[in-house]
This record gives structure tokens, sequence and C-alpha cells, in this order.
């Protein structure tokens, strides 16, 4: 199983930028399976951001990103989005995407496959 995120970079706040996270085929081999991102700050834990399950699309959100982020997914090109959008410098970190075999989790040990992270950096 691969993931592999792309889209990160340096923005200022306010502005908006969408991470990609393609992953092979056989990751979305089952029909409940999900996609979650999560964001790691230096010096902090990693923590939850949003998921989706990869069949019905429903989606969870960390509080601190509702109404400001967006998850999507495209079947067909096997891919998750995470667009961001109003962007503040609490958001700077390391986001990673990840994929369980089961519904979407706000919790990181629930996944099993990993991918390497894209950095964002949010400039105040």
């Amino acid at each position: 199983v691969q993931l592999v995120e792309s889209g990160g970079g340096l923005v200022q706040a306010g502005g908006s930028l969408r991470l990609s996270c393609d992953a092979s085929e056989r990751t979305f081999s089952r029909y409940d399976s999900a996609m979650g991102w999560f964001r790691q700050a230096p010096g902090k834990e990693r923590e939850f951001v949003a998921a989706i399950s990869w069949s019905g699309g429903s989606t969870i959100y960390a509080d601190s990103v509702k109404g400001r982020f967006t998850i999507s997914r495209d079947k067909q090109k096997n891919t998750v989005y995470l667009q961001m959008n109003s962007l503040k410098a609490e958001d700077t970190g390391v986001f990673y995407c990840a994929t369980r075999d089961n519904f979407p989790s706000y919790t990181d040990f629930d996944y099993e496959y990993w991918g390497q992270g894209t950095q964002v950096t949010v400039s105040s």
C-alpha cells in the first residue's frame, strides 16, 4: 500500500492550499475503507484533521477546521483531497494521509497505512 501526499507549501494567513493523497489501487479494494488527514506541528503530537469514507463519502472533521477545510475523494483517480481555506498560523505542520479498512475514525492508531507527509507553513 502506498500513499503519496502533495500540495503542501508556504502560504500567508488567510490563504488557501489543496492537498492531494494519491493511493495505490489496492488500498481501496475493500468497500468500507476510509481515508484520513492528520497533521503534526513542531513539538506537538499528531492530531486528527478530517476523514472520509471511500464508499459513501461521509465525512468527519476536527472542530478546529470545521467550516474552513473540506475533504473529498475521486474514486476514479484513487485520490483524496483536503481543500484548506482561511488558513491560520496554527495550521502549520506536516500533513499526513492515512487509510484504514473501516469507517472513518478520529484516532490515528486506527489507521493502518500512512504517507510520508507534506509540509504546510502558514505565515502570519
